[in-house]
């Protein structure tokens, strides 16, 4: 009975003054939207994809995300245009997240081989709480344990709120090549449940950069493909006072790929906090138009048994060899 008692407290004061995190996906170098808009279109042709999240399976604090997305290229206009939404559950407060995004990108030719793609995206988000499974000190009765129904706490928070979001991205790429910044959250919305309250939402900066290169043309590897590439990935995010710095490297055999990307958490927030957090275990295959992928994060963050984090994704492309002159090639896995 304490138990609950002093959980039920905690997520009351909890929730009013949380700072809310983005939820993060392994997968970003396969759905790159969700972080810069600037990606919208990238390829020059029409793509859509699922991407499942599912992390610490084995807690009761499990959390579910969802990313779907549709873009396509509009060649009169030189750009991108998209949609996407972005599911996320937690199982224990029973929150829920669902947001919805449009994005446009437009294309600049900068040299012969450097393009420019600055990026929008406008969208409209609800969040909801069910307060209905809170319990307050009074309601708890110890000495006949039970648990009163009605409480005298005046507590009236909403279950839903909903907000209007806005993001910007700037990126710069080659054929090889690629690096961007985006800043989620411009306008900061209001997200506070309680009524009357105040709780903007913290902007998300991050910078995200790669480099894909073949290894025939470095190293004399007779025993693969002479196709065979290595593709480097590095990504930074901050939002609020917590930042985090993932990097790695996919080995791109044929059709398949593999490798792995290091988690960490640079600023160390607490003095228990671990620099490196996950080790993150990639795979996927493309079979025709299809793209598919898994990853799982192996947690050495000494949480305890948590089940890891793992997600599963399929794209669907619908001309893989592109349209345009020049696409880079980190997207043709």
């Amino acid at each position: 009975m304490r138990s609950i008692l002093i959980i039920s407290v905690c997520i009351l004061g909890f929730v009013p003054t949380m700072d809310a995190q983005d939820p993060i996906f392994t997968q970003y170098y396969l759905f790159p939207e969700t972080l810069n808009p600037g990606f919208t279109g990238f390829q020059e042709t029409t793509k859509a994809g699922v991407l499942h999240r599912t992390q610490w399976p084995d807690l009761n604090f499990r959390v579910d995300s969802d990313y779907a997305n549709f873009n396509t290229w509009v060649p009169s206009m030189n750009s991108g245009v998209g949609v996407n939404v972005l599911s996320q559950r937690e199982r224990f407060t029973n929150f829920s997240l669902t947001q919805l995004n449009l994005a446009y990108a437009y294309k600049v030719k900068l040299t012969d081989e450097w393009d420019f793609r600055p990026g929008i995206e406008v969208g409209y988000g609800f969040k909801s709480f069910n307060f209905n499974n809170l319990i307050l000190e009074d309601q708890i009765d110890l000495t006949n344990e039970t648990i009163n129904p009605i409480s005298i706490d005046n507590l009236n928070p909403n279950d839903q709120v909903s907000y209007l979001d806005v993001s910007a991205s700037l990126l710069f790429n080659n054929e090889d090549f690629w690096i961007g910044a985006s800043l989620k959250h411009l306008n900061k919305p209001n997200i506070s449940l309680a009524p009357g309250g105040n709780l903007p939402l913290n902007s998300l900066a991050a910078i995200t950069a790669g480099y894909e290169f073949k290894l025939a043309d470095y190293l004399d590897l007779t025993f693969l493909p002479y196709s065979t590439k290595l593709m480097i990935t590095a990504n930074y995010m901050q939002q609020g006072d917590y930042n985090r710095f993932d990097f790695g490297s996919l080995f791109i055999v044929d059709l398949f790929y593999f490798g792995t990307i290091m988690a960490t958490n640079p600023n160390r927030n607490t003095s228990n906090s671990h620099l490196i957090t996950s080790v993150n275990l990639l795979g996927g295959l493309q079979y025709e138009n299809f793209k598919f992928g898994i990853s799982y994060d192996v947690n050495v963050s000494g949480l305890g048994r948590t089940g890891g984090i793992y997600e599963l994704s399929v794209i669907f492309t619908v001309d893989q060899n592109a349209r345009c002159f020049g696409c880079p090639l980190y997207q043709r896995i």
